[in-house]
């Protein structure tokens, strides 16, 4: 792996009048590795993604790829290519001149292009549909034509924005696999917007959590998930409870949490709101007075080797080394 595509963002900001949606942020990106940004609508995620295309303008920092500072090139300039959330396909187009389009544009002969735009859509399954328009196509087959189209340009860098939005549940499964595989087999890094935490944590080698415009905890999923660093990465990555305790707030994952039917070791009683069950496990909504309330899941089998009943008093405990403490 060569560092010539690793990415840098340094202090970079951007104003909309008087609104700060990306303040001043920095962060690098390795090469040959697939991110995501994460975080809810208006964080600045996609806004900082439209930075590194460059579709905005930045209003103050730089963007620096590889050893070239590209704050101010035009996107042809900057070797990222961008796969937009639309699409965004001419409909008047086969899909293999869909594909060669850029390279029409930078004026590659017509035999030359085509073949690119043959090879392109056969990496990502869609040779025997070269010939068809875009509405003789499902969207994920569209999909797959965007993204090749992106990829034929030979960039350092695919920027995609939500690509997996428009799908339906069982198709964006399907596709979370492909784009994975496509990244191990080209060796160029993936920067995925995102506001799924399922689909950053099966996709990414490192997650950048955002909140109004600045970077709450960038790292590996595993150490997102397992040790958020604040309240709200506690809480908008799922899966774990926030908690006041002795000396702060804490962060307990829901399947750290016990529970039992006595008292004792207990860290709080707590009454049964609602049992959901999910399959391979059975999450339980508990109200633990001044607590608030927790979530705690169990296994499948061990919930239904003594079933817990809505409405039922019972008594939660965690190992103290599955108590996170947050920055405040």
């Amino acid at each position: 792996m060569t560092t010539e595509s690793e990415l840098e963002l340094v202090s970079l900001t951007k104003r909309y009048g008087d609104t700060l949606a990306v303040d001043a942020i920095d962060h690098r990106f390795p090469a040959g590795t697939y991110s995501c940004l994460l975080g809810p609508s208006g964080c600045g995620k996609s806004s900082t993604l439209r930075m590194i295309a460059g579709h905005e303008t930045v209003s103050q920092g730089d963007i620096v790829l590889g050893s070239a500072n590209i704050t101010d090139l035009p996107p042809a300039k900057r070797g990222t290519a961008m796969m937009f959330q639309s699409y965004a396909l001419f409909p008047h187009l086969s899909t293999a001149d869909n594909v060669a389009f850029s390279l029409k544009m930078r004026g590659v002969a017509k035999a030359e292009r085509l073949a690119k735009a043959r090879e392109l859509l056969a990496l990502v399954d869609m040779a025997d549909y070269a010939g068809r328009l875009p509405d003789q196509l499902s969207g994920g087959q569209q999909q797959r034509v965007a993204l090749a189209r992106a990829l034929i340009t030979s960039p350092s860098i695919l920027l995609l924005d939500e690509p997996l939005s428009a799908l339906d549940p069982f198709l964006r499964l399907r596709m979370r696999l492909e784009l994975k595989r496509l990244q191990r087999e080209l060796g160029i890094s993936f920067i995925h917007v995102t506001h799924s935490q399922d689909e950053a944590l099966a996709l990414a080698d490192g997650i950048i959590v955002m909140n109004a415009g600045r970077i709450e905890q960038a790292g590996t999923p595993q150490q997102v998930f397992d040790a958020p660093e604040t309240e709200f990465v506690a809480r908008f990555i799922g899966g774990h409870n926030v908690l006041q305790a002795e000396g702060g707030t804490i962060a307990v994952r829901a399947d750290r949490i016990a529970i039992a039917r006595e008292s004792a070791a207990a860290h709080l009683e707590a009454v049964v709101r609602d049992v959901e069950y999910l399959g391979t496990t059975v999450n339980i909504a508990l109200n633990a007075g001044n607590a608030g309330d927790i979530t705690a899941t169990l296994p499948d089998s061990i919930f239904f080797q003594q079933p817990i009943e809505i409405g039922e008093t019972v008594f939660l405990s965690w190992n103290a080394a599955d108590a996170h403490r947050l920055a405040a």
